[in-house]
């Protein structure tokens, strides 16, 4: 199964153990953080202004919005930003099943309903993903 994780760059770290433990499970992640520049995590306002608008900036955009509509399934990793966001809405609007990893500080309101089901743990999740690429 394709999927993708829709989260902030502050996840980098559990993106990329969620990203290993998914591939382990025989899964292909389409990485944002393979795909994009850790380094975006520590622009200035100024300095990530110019990388949005930047050719560099436009192609991880096209990868992100192609990844985020074009896979099995979106994993959304919270509490993430208005891009991620943006992510899991393209989703929905594509018919793809949005995964949610659940956090305490998750501040999201109606558009909570764009997630499928919402998932307490890691484990949960996982299983969840399982069993959706088994069916």
């Amino acid at each position: 199964m394709k999927v993708y994780i829709a989260a902030s760059w502050k996840h980098q770290h559990a993106v990329e153990m969620l990203t290993d433990r998914l591939e382990m499970a025989g899964h292909q992640v389409l990485s944002w953080i393979r795909e994009g520049r850790p380094e975006e995590a520590f622009l200035s306002r100024r300095e990530l202004a110019h990388f949005i608008n930047s050719e560099e900036g436009a192609r991880i955009f096209a990868f992100c919005a192609g990844s985020a509509t074009g896979c099995d399934l979106v994993i959304y990793l919270g509490p993430s930003g208005c891009d991620a966001w943006a992510e899991v809405g393209a989703a929905y609007g594509k018919g793809i099943p949005v995964l949610g990893l659940l956090a305490k500080s998750e501040e999201v309101g109606l558009m909570r309903h764009m997630v499928r089901s919402w998932h307490s743990s890691v484990a949960e999740l996982l299983a969840a993903v399982d069993a959706r690429a088994k069916a």
